[in-house]
Protein backbone atom coordinates (compact mmCIF):
# COMPACT_ATOMS: atom_id res chain seq x y z
CA UNK A 1 0.00 0.00 0.00
CA UNK A 2 1.32 3.38 -1.06
CA UNK A 3 1.57 5.67 2.00
CA UNK A 4 0.44 9.27 1.61
CA UNK A 5 3.39 11.63 2.05
CA UNK A 6 2.51 15.13 3.22
CA UNK A 7 4.81 18.13 3.41
CA UNK A 8 3.95 20.94 5.81
CA UNK A 9 5.58 24.35 5.51
CA UNK A 10 4.99 27.10 8.06
CA UNK A 11 6.01 30.51 6.74
CA UNK A 12 6.79 33.02 9.49
CA UNK A 13 9.67 35.41 10.13
CA UNK A 14 9.04 35.47 13.89
CA UNK A 15 8.50 31.73 14.39
CA UNK A 16 11.50 30.80 12.23
CA UNK A 17 13.64 33.19 14.33
CA UNK A 18 12.39 31.66 17.58
CA UNK A 19 10.53 34.81 18.70
CA UNK A 20 7.39 32.76 19.24
CA UNK A 21 6.31 29.14 18.95
CA UNK A 22 5.04 28.09 15.53
CA UNK A 23 1.32 27.28 15.63
CA UNK A 24 0.76 26.39 11.98
CA UNK A 25 2.46 22.99 11.78
CA UNK A 26 1.02 21.67 15.08
CA UNK A 27 -2.47 22.80 13.98
CA UNK A 28 -2.09 21.07 10.61
CA UNK A 29 -0.73 17.85 12.12
CA UNK A 30 -3.54 17.74 14.67
CA UNK A 31 -6.20 18.30 12.00
CA UNK A 32 -4.71 15.67 9.67
CA UNK A 33 -4.64 13.12 12.52
CA UNK A 34 -8.36 13.69 13.10
CA UNK A 35 -9.30 13.74 9.40
CA UNK A 36 -7.26 11.03 7.67
CA UNK A 37 -8.33 7.39 7.83
CA UNK A 38 -5.49 6.29 5.53
CA UNK A 39 -1.90 5.91 6.70
CA UNK A 40 0.32 8.93 6.16
CA UNK A 41 3.73 10.33 6.99
CA UNK A 42 4.84 13.92 7.30
CA UNK A 43 7.83 16.14 6.55
CA UNK A 44 7.86 19.63 8.09
CA UNK A 45 9.69 22.86 7.32
CA UNK A 46 9.67 26.21 9.18
CA UNK A 47 10.87 29.05 6.96
CA UNK A 48 10.95 32.86 7.10
CA UNK A 49 8.92 35.06 4.72
CA UNK A 50 11.58 34.92 1.99
CA UNK A 51 10.40 33.91 -1.47
CA UNK A 52 13.57 32.02 -2.39
CA UNK A 53 13.48 29.98 0.83
CA UNK A 54 9.78 29.14 0.42
CA UNK A 55 10.42 28.05 -3.18
CA UNK A 56 13.36 25.93 -2.01
CA UNK A 57 11.25 24.24 0.69
CA UNK A 58 8.42 23.43 -1.75
CA UNK A 59 10.83 22.06 -4.37
CA UNK A 60 12.65 19.94 -1.81
CA UNK A 61 9.42 18.41 -0.48
CA UNK A 62 8.14 17.66 -3.99
CA UNK A 63 11.32 16.82 -5.93
CA UNK A 64 13.42 15.08 -3.24
CA UNK A 65 10.96 13.91 -0.55
CA UNK A 66 8.25 12.97 -3.10
CA UNK A 67 5.36 14.40 -1.09
CA UNK A 68 1.97 13.86 -2.72
CA UNK A 69 0.54 16.88 -0.90
CA UNK A 70 2.24 20.03 0.37
CA UNK A 71 0.34 22.41 2.64
CA UNK A 72 1.75 25.82 3.48
CA UNK A 73 0.48 28.07 6.25
CA UNK A 74 1.03 31.80 6.55
CA UNK A 75 2.20 34.62 4.30
CA UNK A 76 -0.86 34.83 2.04
CA UNK A 77 -2.05 38.40 2.62
CA UNK A 78 -1.33 41.67 0.80
CA UNK A 79 1.54 42.85 3.02
CA UNK A 80 4.96 43.27 1.43
CA UNK A 81 6.41 40.29 3.36
CA UNK A 82 3.50 37.99 2.37
CA UNK A 83 5.13 36.12 -0.51
CA UNK A 84 3.94 32.51 -0.07
CA UNK A 85 1.57 32.59 -3.09
CA UNK A 86 4.28 34.22 -5.23
CA UNK A 87 6.76 31.48 -4.28
CA UNK A 88 4.14 28.78 -4.89
CA UNK A 89 3.22 30.09 -8.35
CA UNK A 90 6.91 30.49 -9.26
CA UNK A 91 7.56 26.74 -8.85
CA UNK A 92 4.20 25.52 -10.19
CA UNK A 93 3.61 23.58 -13.39
CA UNK A 94 -0.14 24.26 -13.36
CA UNK A 95 -2.51 26.38 -11.28
CA UNK A 96 -5.68 24.94 -9.70
CA UNK A 97 -7.72 28.15 -9.27
CA UNK A 98 -10.70 26.41 -7.65
CA UNK A 99 -8.77 25.96 -4.40
CA UNK A 100 -8.13 29.69 -3.93
CA UNK A 101 -11.70 30.54 -4.91
CA UNK A 102 -13.16 28.04 -2.43
CA UNK A 103 -10.83 29.05 0.42
CA UNK A 104 -11.92 32.68 0.08
CA UNK A 105 -15.57 31.59 -0.18
CA UNK A 106 -15.28 29.64 3.08
CA UNK A 107 -13.47 32.43 4.91
CA UNK A 108 -16.04 35.03 3.79
CA UNK A 109 -18.52 33.22 6.04
CA UNK A 110 -16.39 34.34 8.99
CA UNK A 111 -14.59 37.57 8.04
CA UNK A 112 -15.11 40.20 5.31
CA UNK A 113 -11.33 40.56 4.94
CA UNK A 114 -11.17 37.09 3.33
CA UNK A 115 -11.06 38.88 -0.02
CA UNK A 116 -7.56 40.10 0.92
CA UNK A 117 -6.21 36.54 0.85
CA UNK A 118 -4.05 35.56 -2.12
CA UNK A 119 -4.02 31.80 -1.36
CA UNK A 120 -3.48 29.52 -4.34
CA UNK A 121 -3.53 25.82 -5.17
CA UNK A 122 -1.08 24.46 -7.76
CA UNK A 123 0.42 21.29 -9.15
CA UNK A 124 4.16 20.69 -9.41
CA UNK A 125 5.03 17.40 -11.10
CA UNK A 126 2.64 14.89 -9.42
CA UNK A 127 2.13 16.92 -6.22
CA UNK A 128 -0.72 19.13 -5.07
CA UNK A 129 0.40 22.28 -3.22
CA UNK A 130 -2.10 24.43 -1.31
CA UNK A 131 -1.57 27.70 0.59
CA UNK A 132 -3.57 27.77 3.83
CA UNK A 133 -4.15 30.67 6.24
CA UNK A 134 -1.83 31.23 9.19
CA UNK A 135 -4.29 31.03 12.09
CA UNK A 136 -5.13 27.55 13.48
CA UNK A 137 -8.88 28.37 13.62
CA UNK A 138 -8.83 29.52 9.98
CA UNK A 139 -6.84 26.44 8.91
CA UNK A 140 -9.52 24.16 10.35
CA UNK A 141 -12.37 26.18 8.80
CA UNK A 142 -10.71 26.19 5.38
CA UNK A 143 -10.07 22.44 5.40
CA UNK A 144 -13.44 21.39 6.88
CA UNK A 145 -15.78 24.02 5.50
CA UNK A 146 -18.82 25.64 7.09
CA UNK A 147 -21.28 23.55 9.07
CA UNK A 148 -24.66 24.47 10.55
CA UNK A 149 -25.73 23.93 14.17
CA UNK A 150 -26.71 20.33 13.39
CA UNK A 151 -23.28 19.59 11.93
CA UNK A 152 -24.47 19.49 8.31
CA UNK A 153 -22.09 20.90 5.71
CA UNK A 154 -23.21 24.28 4.31
CA UNK A 155 -20.02 25.11 2.39
CA UNK A 156 -17.60 22.30 1.51
CA UNK A 157 -14.08 22.54 2.87
CA UNK A 158 -11.27 22.24 0.36
CA UNK A 159 -10.05 18.92 1.75
CA UNK A 160 -13.20 17.20 0.42
CA UNK A 161 -11.58 17.43 -3.04
CA UNK A 162 -7.97 16.68 -2.06
CA UNK A 163 -8.10 12.83 -2.00
CA UNK A 164 -9.57 12.63 -5.50
CA UNK A 165 -7.05 15.17 -6.82
CA UNK A 166 -4.19 13.09 -5.38
CA UNK A 167 -5.73 10.00 -7.01
CA UNK A 168 -5.88 11.79 -10.39
CA UNK A 169 -2.18 12.63 -9.98
CA UNK A 170 -1.41 8.88 -9.60
CA UNK A 171 -0.94 9.17 -5.85
CA UNK A 172 -2.31 6.79 -3.19
CA UNK A 173 -6.02 6.22 -2.55
CA UNK A 174 -6.72 8.47 0.43
CA UNK A 175 -9.68 8.07 2.77
CA UNK A 176 -10.98 10.46 5.40
CA UNK A 177 -13.15 10.26 8.50
CA UNK A 178 -16.44 11.60 7.14
CA UNK A 179 -17.42 13.12 10.51
CA UNK A 180 -14.51 15.57 10.03
CA UNK A 181 -14.55 15.96 6.25
CA UNK A 182 -16.07 13.59 3.70
CA UNK A 183 -13.84 12.92 0.71
CA UNK A 184 -15.79 13.27 -2.50
CA UNK A 185 -15.10 11.28 -5.66
CA UNK A 186 -17.27 10.21 -8.56
CA UNK A 187 -18.68 6.67 -8.21
CA UNK A 188 -16.35 5.40 -10.93
CA UNK A 189 -13.30 6.43 -8.85
CA UNK A 190 -14.38 4.82 -5.57
CA UNK A 191 -12.82 1.66 -4.21
CA UNK A 192 -14.08 -0.85 -1.70
CA UNK A 193 -11.79 -0.76 1.32
CA UNK A 194 -11.55 -2.39 4.69
CA UNK A 195 -11.57 0.85 6.70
Amino acid sequence: MNTLRIGLISVSDRASNGIYQDQGIPALESWLQSALASSWEVETRLVPDEQSLIEQAICELVDERFCHLVLTTGGTGPARRDVTPDATLAVADREMPGFGEQMRQISLNFVPTAILSRQVGVIRKQSLIINLPGQPKSIKETLEGVKDEAGNTRVHGIFASVPYCIQLLDGPYVETHSAVVAAFRPKSARRETNL
